[in-house]
């Protein structure tokens, strides 16, 4: 019998499949301290978790009978990759199942950001009139620069797109016919950077990336610039950031994603007028976490069965 944990908050539907597993049993158990968590690692053969679970060496070391880490999800910069590695544990996270509802969160922040939704409907609510004081911008004809241009970052690209935008992207990884293809420029991050009315992110967190729009970055950009960050929140320089929105060097910022989760109160973004935030919503659509958790089920199954090991992201 298998015996597998969800560490994290994990989707209805991939729970009924694990009950329904003749040859597995799971515990759910969130919110477990660190040491908790490695008090209890050396019972189970699969881990299930998303964002919130720490998946470090010394968690994967106390995982005497780990064989599979399953993130739901696409990021990975939770799981210690190499210590996976050295332990003989697959890691594996679930590309795609979650992309159409990030996208999805990208075009509603980058339209709330431009016609001041949230501001609008705070000051009505207090049953002010204040038309003139939202007047917003159109996304037609503004150029977006899209950093990244995997699966999330060609949906925000087709959807722009349809909005009139012109769209430049940056991908060391993608060939540039497959992005001329969806009629997306691939160029060079400095040319997306000085181009870009709105700029938004969807890489993965790297050595190269964390940080990567900090002052330097943000002194390569269009003044007014709207950056958009349904990614990761180590993707930008939080105070370089904040500096910036607040002496106008960026106009806006959309952020549903920070280095710290959720943000302490003394995040110097947190507040700023010219910030939309929202928290870390970029799955939460009903389809996505239905989709996550029957995927990364299956595929943890799959795994320890001997079956098929499917999306792995580190090499054994």
């Amino acid at each position: 019998m298998y015996r597998i944990l969800v560490s994290d908050k994990l989707g209805a539907a991939g729970l009924e499949l694990l009950e329904e597993a003749a040859d597995a049993a799971y515990d759910m158990k969130t919110g477990l301290s660190k040491d908790e968590l490695l008090a209890i690692m050396p019972e189970y053969d699969g881990l299930i978790i998303r964002s919130g679970t720490q998946a470090d060496a010394d968690v994967i070391a106390a995982g005497k009978n780990l064989k599979v880490i399953g993130r739901a999800g696409i990021g990975v910069d939770n799981i210690d990759l190499a210590a996976a590695t050295k332990h003989g544990v697959v890691a594996m996270n679930t590309p795609g199942s979650n992309s159409v509802a990030t996208a999805e969160q990208t075009m509603t922040l980058m339209l709330a950001v431009s016609r001041h939704t949230v501001p609008a409907h705070n000051s009505l609510a207090a049953r002010e009139w204040n038309r003139a004081q939202f007047a917003g911008v159109e996304l037609f004809g503004k150029t977006l620069g899209i950093v990244g241009f995997g699966r999330i970052g060609r949906l925000v690209a087709e959807r722009a797109k349809a909005f009139g935008m012109t769209v430049l992207a940056h991908d060391p990884f993608v060939p540039a016919e497959d992005a001329a293809k969806v009629g997306v420029s691939l160029v060079e991050l400095d040319e997306v950077l000085a181009q870009a009315d709105y700029l938004t992110l969807h890489t993965a967190v790297t050595p190269e990336t964390t940080k990567m729009i900090n002052q330097a970055a943000i002194q390569k950009m269009k003044k007014g610039v709207v950056i958009i960050n349904v990614a990761r929140g180590k993707l930008i320089d939080e105070a370089a950031l904040a500096e910036a929105l607040q002496n106008g060097r960026v106009g806006a910022a959309a952020l549903d994603v920070f280095v710290k989760e959720p943000p302490a109160d003394d995040n110097p973004l947190l507040n700023l007028p010219n910030v939309l935030h929202t928290p870390h919503l970029g799955a939460s659509t009903a389809e996505a976490q239905r989709n996550v958790a029957t995927q990364i089920v299956n595929q943890v199954l799959d795994c320890l069965r001997g079956v098929e090991t499917r999306n792995a992201v580190n090499s054994l």
